[in-house]
């Protein structure tokens, strides 16, 4: 099963534009998802200087760029190949080298095993039906005892939409007139999906938003009362 639906990669190939000139991401850190703390804040990666990061759902790279900024050799994944042109724009803008691949989160089979000191997936994996997968794929790749970091939308944030927590079908969401697909995924399904992956959580956080600044195109009040986003850092356990 492919962990990004090609109506999905279709979608954001139509939605990149329009959502890059929302955004409006800054290539000097990494963020996790508007609206929350970002990398500087939260200080989960690490110094990345000298090494290999990895990036699943790199969207227009502006994480990517940060990390390569910050010394780090960069791969980044995307299953649009219009995020992707963003990416390889901004990068040469930005005077850095990112290696740009377009291609599902889960097919890695370019990259070697155990040659990974850092894998990052940021506001990505809601597109991802079979997490499970991406999770292996990671596993494989991460030297023992790298970690994986990602940000997803939080499981309880779907509650106030009126759905039951346990629903994890298929959620259909237009943005800008262009509609996606978002999969639910439990609190469960992300800690026991590493878990049988042989990861080891380390931290997990549920940020409270930023207090200051502009509010994202994507702000709701509800944000002040639930979760919006879950951080997860896991670090690779044995072969």
């Amino acid at each position: 099963m492919s962990t990004v639906p090609t109506d999905n990669a279709a979608a954001w190939d139509r939605y990149a534009a329009a959502y890059q000139a929302a955004a409006r991401w800054p290539t000097d850190v990494v963020h996790y998802a508007p609206d929350v703390p970002n990398e500087a804040s939260v200080r989960l990666l690490g110094d990345v200087k000298g090494r290999r990061v990895l990036d699943l759902g790199c969207g227009g790279g502006q994480g990517a760029i940060a990390c390569a900024k910050q010394g780090a050799t960069v791969i980044a994944v995307d299953a649009s190949a219009e995020q992707l042109a963003i990416a390889r724009r901004l990068a040469e803008q930005e005077g850095v080298k990112v290696e740009l691949r377009h291609g599902d989160l889960a097919d890695l089979a370019f990259v070697q095993s155990d040659s990974i000191d850092l894998a990052l997936s940021t506001s990505a994996l809601e597109y991802v039906e079979d997490i499970g997968r991406v999770f292996r794929q990671c596993h494989r790749v991460l030297k023992v005892g790298a970690p994986l970091v990602f940000s997803t939308v939080h499981p309880a944030w779907r509650v106030l939409d009126g759905r039951s927590y346990f629903d994890r079908a298929p959620i259909d969401v237009t943005q800008d007139g262009v509609e996606l697909t978002e999969y639910p995924h439990t609190f469960a399904d992300l800690i026991l999906g590493l878990a049988r992956t042989n990861f080891r959580v380390e931290t997990i956080l549920e940020p409270e938003p930023d207090t200051g600044g502009p509010r994202s195109p994507w702000w709701r009040e509800p944000h002040r009362q639930v979760p919006r986003t879950i951080i997860v850092k896991a670090r690779k356990e044995g072969h």
